[in-house]
């Protein structure tokens, strides 16, 4: 055994003479290494703290999503600093070294990282007042256009976000915090949609209505617990304006098949009913008056006039 320490502790001391110096620091091959293996294990160590405190936290039933999430990042942020002390203290790097090293951080994050650590903190805050969930069904508007889809993960940076046509967006944490968000599965996951129709004048609204509910309630999502009702909006150029108001619990399936589904199964609704759905059109009204009689004259000798 003691051999083959003082083996190990020639080869250190062979490594160690490979190198050079800077002043008063020597820069060896065994100082490279050395620095290889610490920052190896400590990424290791860092990794595998990760992992267990994911699965720790994933076990723990009485926490929902957003609180296993916030309670993953939080330890994870622990296990790293703790990694990287430890890495500190075990390479010798002294106190004043790295004082200056964190001014020199502090410099970065001010210029070049600011923005990360801001989508950090803002992503630690979303995931404390639990606003936002994994899970919630959402619609950002970011000023370029409006992202509507459900949340997938809660990241460090962003959130992750996939529409109905399995396209995943990533928000940056910073935005969920200074622009309005519409968020349809905060407190309940029921939600309201209005379904416009529009039939012909003349038509027997009552039967209409009927008619309506009939369609709205015959369609698979639409809730039974609060069934939907019809309104008048008014009167329009060419039609009677009606609404459905429906109600479903699923909006992470999105809303415009359900507007389609109760669409079509009104149009068959009022096919076999006889119900008119009407199309833009205007009736003209001539007034009697002598201009027109005098026009109607003219034109009716210049059709009587032979041809040469």
């Amino acid at each position: 055994m003691s051999e083959f320490r003082n083996g190990v502790a020639d080869v250190i001391r062979t490594l160690n003479e490979i190198g050079f110096d800077i002043g008063t620091y020597h820069i060896s091959v065994w100082g490279a290494l050395r620095i290889a293996i610490v920052v190896v294990l400590v990424l290791m160590f860092a990794r595998l703290g990760s992992r267990l405190a994911k699965r720790l936290f994933r076990r723990i039933d009485s926490l929902d999503g957003g609180q296993q999430l916030l309670g993953e990042k939080i330890v994870s942020l622990l296990v790293w600093g703790i990694a990287i002390l430890i890495g500190i203290d075990v390479l010798g790097i002294s106190l004043t070294a790295l004082t200056v090293f964190s001014g020199a951080f502090g410099l970065a994050i001010g210029f070049g990282l600011q923005k990360t650590f801001g989508n950090l903190i803002a992503g630690i805050i979303l995931l404390m007042d639990r606003s936002i969930k994994p899970g919630d069904v959402i619609a950002v508007n970011d000023g370029a256009g409006s992202t509507f889809g459900e949340v997938k993960r809660i990241g460090i940076r962003a959130i992750s976000v996939t529409t109905r046509d399995n396209r995943e967006y990533l928000i940056p944490n910073e935005i969920l915090m200074t622009t309005q968000v519409e968020n349809w599965s905060y407190s309940s996951r029921q939600v309201g949609i209005n379904i416009p129709v529009g039939v012909a004048y003349g038509s027997d609204l009552d039967k209409v209505e009927a008619l309506l509910l009939e369609a709205a309630r015959s369609t698979p999502r639409v809730l039974e617990s609060r069934p939907p009702s019809i309104q008048m909006v008014g009167f329009g150029a060419s039609s009677v304006d009606l609404n459905i108001f429906a109600w479903i619990d699923d909006p992470e399936d999105g809303v415009a098949n359900v507007k389609s589904d109760v669409l079509k199964r009104v149009w068959r609704l009022f096919m076999e009913n006889g119900i008119e759905i009407p199309f833009p059109q205007q009736d003209l009204y001539l007034k009697n008056s002598e201009g027109l009689r005098a026009l109607a004259e003219a034109m009716g000798k210049r059709g009587q006039t032979p041809e040469a």
